[in-house]
């Protein structure tokens, strides 16, 4: 069985036919998948998120205030998603951190709503996702001065460096590769994951983005997360079963579903 870690399922790309795309999860063999919640200012869409959560077995949750929307940060919000963070099927904080290629939000917006999301995450005793882009050397140091004694988390969707992987394995963080890894110019980024401890590995789709080969063209869903395995599998000198066993391991030793 596998576990997409990272798709975003309340899109509105899925809501003409989100059954059949569980559906055909399902079939592919992925038993499991955290779909994010990303605040934007507005508590009141979490009423939906939580609902599609509790309408499907196999769907858990993650949610943050996304870097993109850093500026709709209060402390009013953070301590309702911190209260929101006991329910049993939110199993983590984020996706948060920083995004310094298309900075929709001012970077020191970005980096205060990153550094007050990660206090209140190690408070609630969940992992956290972490989002970053063109901002690597500045996630580290954060996540050093604010998370070295948190529950650890996931770099999702992981392009960076060894270097960066590297500070962040040491912190306790698990690395998650998602469809990137299986285009033809990804050599480099196939290199490193090949290096990367065995049990620190997470793979994802980030549903409904950048699907994998050969799916590029298409709409991304969990199901592709098992090209994703195969490549990995490549990568790491195993097969995609056995990715697909370790990851899951690895999932719900950070996550804690059940």
């Amino acid at each position: 069985m596998f576990i997409d870690s990272h798709a975003h399922l309340d899109s509105p790309d899925f809501q003409p036919d989100l059954e059949e795309v569980l559906e055909r999860a399902k079939d592919a063999g992925v038993s499991t998948i955290l779909t994010i919640g990303c605040v934007a200012g507005e508590i009141e869409s979490v009423d939906t998120f939580i609902g599609l959560l509790e309408d499907h077995e196999c769907l858990y949750g993650s949610m943050g205030v996304h870097p993109h929307d850093a500026r709709f940060y209060n402390d009013g919000l953070g301590e309702e998603m911190q209260q929101l963070m006991e329910h049993p099927k939110i199993l983590g904080w984020g996706e948060i951190g920083l995004d310094f290629h298309y900075d929709n939000s001012p970077r020191s917006q970005q980096i205060e709503a990153f550094r007050k999301q990660l206090r209140r995450a190690r408070e609630a005793g969940k992992p956290v996702v972490i989002h970053s882009r063109k901002a690597e050397e500045l996630t580290c140091q954060i996540l050093e001065e604010e998370f070295s004694d948190g529950p650890g988390g996931v770099l999702h969707c992981f392009t960076a460096g060894l270097e960066t992987a590297q500070r962040c394995l040491r912190l306790g963080f698990h690395i998650s590769f998602g469809g990137i890894l299986t285009f033809r110019k990804a050599e480099n980024l196939r290199e490193i994951a090949g290096q990367i401890p065995s049990d620190r590995l997470l793979i994802e789709t980030d549903s409904p983005y950048l699907a994998p080969v050969p799916f590029r063209s298409e709409r991304n869903e969990p199901a592709f997360v098992v090209k994703v395995s195969e490549v990995l599998g490549e990568s790491c000198g195993t097969t995609s079963e056995e990715i697909g066993a370790l990851t899951t391991k690895n999932f719900e030793r950070l996550f804690s579903p059940d």
